[in-house]
């Protein structure tokens, strides 16, 4: 018996390319595109791998575990990495990146987050990656948590190194990404005697045995149903127009923000570095955050969750992300929250959070 979930239709190598076409289509970027059949950590380590090598200096930004991870990996490479970090609630200062830049003018790459979806920052990409090719360094991006919810200017922006997925803004499949590459980031690559070859690390073997062919044989084992799953998820933000989705993410954040300051609840960033891709909270003083979103979800799967990692206890996640950026998302969290949080709340400053939350939508929906 056929089932469509086993017995998927197989993808041929011209559906393969078209995809890839797509995909650059909707990033609206001219350079190559690859589709890693893997979850974004692998582009990610395979992007460190290929640019570090001995007797380089390469500076990494970190805001989250992702970024410590870029740098683990850039030191087996034999890079010497040069970090600067800022606090988990804050954006990395502009500032300080150039200071590194300038304290160090052998840097030859440049590598951050754009957006945190653990803490809910977001890094300024376009001026951190103008600093960083004012001094010649390459630039390598994670824009993971920020395309379908962020505009994300990869051409503009000069972005040498791009790593994306689709399982967040997009709200599409987690088990396969991609990679944007420029021309002079291949150069550097093909330059690097230490880049991995014949190896699923290898960007290179995806230039060399796809990118510079006729593109008749893929040069992996496909997943059927990923690459079909990442195909109907750009169709449908396609649909929808890229615009409406990022709107729709801008006005699920503001509605989370003025929903939880109604309730008594602190945002966790400042307006002005918070992601829209989630709204991140803390809970009242002497309140642990994975309790109260225990008894928030108690009743009912609302889209909450408490921090990972160090932030476990001390932020309360509400996801607004891809097709959950929502108002009645927004809503059915903010009220789980207001039951949650009992005699620390009243009916009436629920009703008021929900009436916050959904002027807020409103007015970011008109906004552009």
């Amino acid at each position: 018996m056929t089932n469509p979930l086993l017995d998927p239709r197989p993808i041929t190598p011209t559906q393969f390319y078209a995809l890839g076409v797509s995909v650059a289509e909707l990033l609206n970027t001219r350079h190559d595109v690859l589709l890693p059949q893997a979850e974004a950590v692998l582009p990610l380590e395979a992007a460190a791998r290929s640019v570090a090598r001995p007797g380089t200096t390469m500076l990494n930004v970190i805001t989250s575990p992702y970024g410590k991870a870029f740098g683990r990996w850039l030191r087996e490479g034999g890079a010497d990495v040069i970090e600067v970090e800022s606090p988990a609630n804050r954006a990395i200062a502009p500032d300080t990146v150039e200071q590194a830049l300038d304290r160090h003018p052998d840097i030859s790459v440049v590598s951050f987050v754009h957006v945190e979806a653990i803490s809910g920052v977001k890094n300024d990409a376009a001026l951190i990656s103008s600093m960083a090719h004012q001094r010649g360094a390459l630039v390598i991006l994670d824009a993971v948590a920020s395309i379908g919810a962020h505009e994300v200017l990869i051409d503009e922006w000069g972005i040498d190194i791009t790593v994306l997925a689709s399982q967040k803004g997009l709200s599409g499949p987690a088990g396969i990404s991609i990679a944007v590459v420029n021309p002079r980031a291949w150069s550097v690559l093909a330059d690097n005697p230490e880049a991995p070859r014949n190896s699923i690390l290898s960007l290179l073997d995806w230039k060399e045995h796809w990118l510079d062919t006729d593109r008749s044989v893929v040069p992996t084992i496909l997943a059927p149903l990923e690459v079909w799953a990442l195909k109907a998820a750009i169709e449908r933000v396609k649909i929808e127009g890229l615009a409406s989705v990022q709107r729709r993410h801008r006005a699920a954040a503001a509605a989370s923000r003025a929903g939880a300051r109604a309730l008594g609840l602190t945002p966790f960033v400042d307006d002005e570095e918070a992601a829209v891709i989630v709204t991140t909270l803390r809970p009242p003083d002497g309140v642990d955050a994975t309790s109260l979103v225990r008894e928030a979800k108690r009743q009912s799967d609302v889209a909450l969750s408490p921090g990972f990692g160090e932030l476990a206890h001390e932020v309360i996640r509400v996801d607004h992300t891809g097709e959950r950026a929502r108002l009645d998302v927004v809503i059915a969290a903010l009220q789980a929250l207001g039951a949650a949080l009992g005699a620390a709340t009243s009916n009436e400053a629920v009703a008021g959070a929900l009436e916050a939350a959904s002027k807020a939508w409103s007015d970011e929906a008109v906004a552009r």
